[in-house]
C-alpha cells in the first residue's frame, strides 16, 4: 500500500492547537511545507478543523489537523471550541502553538491538562522567536520556533516524530493468527453500499495483512463458499465472513476450520474486543421503551436496505420482541452523555483511528453503559458468537462468565 493509499484510520494523528492569532495555522505550513490552513492577521480565520492526509518525514504517513482557536468567543465560538476538543479523542501527538511574545495562560495551561487526562503525546510550539531577543531554554517538551523565519521547524517536526506511535508496536489485523503458507479464506458479499469495482476498506486491509504474512487470500462470495472449501485440497487456516452473511457461513464451514468476521478482527484491531462481546449480551435484558444508539464512524450515502439504520434495528427487535426507540449517530459526532442508552451498537470502525475508537468505548465503560458491534452482535443473536471467537480463546472465556 503506498503512502498515499494509507487508510486516514492507520495514519498517525498529528494535531495543532492554539488560541487565536498564536500563528498556529502558519506553523502548520510551515511544518508542511504546504498552504494548508488559510492565515491572517483576523482572528478566528479557522473555522473548523482542517484535515490532510500526507506524508511527512520522517514520519510517512500522517493525518495533519488544523484547529479552530481553542478561545474563540459568542455561540459560534463556542461550537469551533467544542469541534476542537472532539479533535483530542483521535490525535496521537498534539502541538500546542502559543505566541511567544505573549507567553502561556490559564487557557494553555487547561489544555495541556486535557493532553495528560487523554494520555495524549505533546509538545509545546513557543511561536514568533523572531519577535523575540530572549528565547531562552525552555523544558524538554517545549520548544521555540518562528513560522516567518523557519526557525527550529525542522527540529519541531524531529520532535514530533519521536513523539509519534510507533507502528512496529500495533496489533495487526489477523496477521499474527496464521502463518506464512496458511490459507485464508474471505467471504465477501458484493456489499451496494461500496464504491462501484472496489472493496469496502476492511476487506482491501485484511486481504493486505494476509499476504503481507506471506498467507494465501482466497476471496469467494457466500455462496461460492462450499465448493471452494470442497476444491482446495487444503484445509484453511482460518474463514473470515461479512457479518451480514454469518449464519449460512458458518453453515457452510466444517466445524473443524476457525470461523470469524472482519468486525470481530477490527474488533480487537482498533478496541477492545473482550469489551464488545460482553456487551453483546446487553441484548437479553433490554425491555420495551429502552433507547439504544446506533452509531458509525463514517458518513455514508444511505441504501434502502442500509445496514446501521435498517438492518441491525430490525434484527434486534425480531431478537428481542421489544418496542424500542432506535437512535443514530455518524461521523465525528458521539454523544458525550449515554445515560440514557441501554446498549451502543458501533459500526467496526475501519474510518476511526485506534485512539477515537478506544475513546468511544471507554466513555460508554465509564458510564457503565454496555457497547457492542455490528458483527459481534449478529453473531451473538445467530448463536455462533462463542464459534467466530475461537480464534481468541482468552477472549472465549469471557462469555462464560
Amino acid at each position: 500500500m503506498s503512502l498515499n493509499n494509507t487508510p486516514s484510520s492507520d495514519r498517525v494523528h498529528i494535531a495543532f492547537f492554539g488560541k487565536r492569532n498564536a500563528g498556529k495555522s502558519s506553523v502548520v505550513n510551515a511544518v508542511t511545507g504546504q498552504n494548508i490552513a488559510i492565515v491572517s492577521d483576523v482572528k478566528g480565520t479557522t473555522t473548523d478543523p482542517v484535515y490532510k492526509a500526507m506524508e511527512l518525514l520522517p514520519l510517512g504517513p500522517v493525518m495533519i489537523i488544523d484547529t479552530p482557536g481553542i478561545d474563540d468567543e459568542g455561540e459560534l465560538g463556542s461550537l469551533r471550541v467544542r469541534r476542537s476538543l472532539q479533535v483530542l479523542n483521535k490525535t496521537d501527538v498534539a502541538v500546542l502553538v502559543i505566541d511567544g511574545t505573549v507567553g502561556k495562560t490559564n487557557t494553555d495551561d487547561e489544555l495541556i491538562d486535557s493532553f495528560k487526562r487523554k494520555n495524549i503525546n505533546y509538545i509545546i510550539a513557543y511561536n514568533k522567536s523572531d519577535l523575540r531577543s530572549d528565547t531562552q531554554v525552555v523544558a524538554e517538551h517545549e520548544i521555540w520556533v518562528s513560522a516567518k523565519t523557519l526557525f527550529h521547524i525542522h527540529e519541531l517536526k524531529e520532535r514530533i516524530a519521536k513523539l509519534s506511535v510507533s507502528e512496529e508496536s500495533k496489533l495487526r489485523i489477523v496477521a499474527d493468527l496464521i502463518e506464512p503458507s496458511d490459507f485464508v479464506v474471505l467471504v465477501v458479499p458484493i456489499d451496494k453500499a461500496a464504491p462501484k469495482g472496489r472493496l469496502i476498506l476492511p476487506q482491501q486491509q485484511t486481504i493486505r495483512d494476509i499476504l503481507e504474512a506471506d498467507a494465501t487470500a482466497i476471496v469467494v462470495k457466500e455462496y461460492e463458499l462450499r465448493q471452494t472449501l470442497d476444491s482446495l485440497g487444503k484445509k484453511p487456516k482460518l474463514v473470515i465472513t461479512d457479518s451480514q452473511v454469518f449464519a449460512k457461513v458458518s453453515a457452510d464451514t466444517p466445524r473443524d476450520i476457525l470461523l470469524t468476521s472482519f468486525s470481530i478482527l477490527f474488533a480487537r484491531y482498533k478496541g477492545n474486543l473482550e469489551l464488545a462481546v460482553k456487551g453483546a449480551k446487553a441484548i437479553d435484558y433490554l425491555d420495551d421503551g429502552d433507547a439504544v444508539l446506533i452509531s458509525e464512524g463514517c458518513t455514508h450515502h444511505r441504501q434502502c436496505d442500509d445496514i446501521g439504520t435498517v438492518k441491525v434495528p430490525r434484527w434486534i427487535k425480531q431478537h428481542t420482541g421489544k418496542q424500542l426507540n432506535f437512535e443514530f449517530s455518524s461521523g465525528t459526532e458521539f454523544p458525550v452523555d449515554l445515560s440514557k442508552y441501554k446498549l451502543i451498537v458501533h459500526c467496526g470502525g475501519c474510518m476511526l483511528n485506534e485512539r477515537e475508537m478506544k475513546y468511544r468505548q471507554q466513555c460508554a465503560q465509564d458510564q457503565n453503559i454496555p457497547i457492542t458491534n455490528y458483527g459481534i452482535l449478529i453473531a451473538y443473536m445467530q448463536g455462533i458468537l462463542k464459534r467466530s471467537i475461537e480464534p481468541f480463546p482468552y477472549i472465549a472465556m469471557s462469555l462464560e462468565d
